[in-house]
């Protein structure tokens, strides 16, 4: 199994706490699991091959979760995904 190190970035986050959006990030993880895109699985991003690599889990933001649930790897890098921009390769 391959492995890659992943990087930690610091976010500008304020230092009230957000408010917590109850389940829809959890909601959108579960329902993207549930119809088959798990770790690993082979997508395409348009034409673009790629694979599952992880789940966005940010609560806030122009990319929170909620919106785009998927990390994809492609030969481009990294992006955030929802459902709809996938498909099974």
């Amino acid at each position: 199994m391959n492995t890659q190190s992943l990087i930690l970035v610091n976010g500008q986050r304020a230092s009230a706490p957000a408010h917590h959006y109850r389940g829809t990030v959890e909601h959108a993880i579960h329902s993207a699991i549930d119809a088959g895109y798990r770790i690993g699985r082979a997508v395409r991003l348009g034409n673009v091959p790629g694979s599952v690599i992880g789940y966005n889990i940010s609560n806030f933001g122009r990319f929170s979760g909620a919106s785009y649930p998927l990390l994809v790897e492609t030969e481009y890098g990294i992006a955030k995904c929802s459902m709809r921009e996938l498909s099974p390769a």
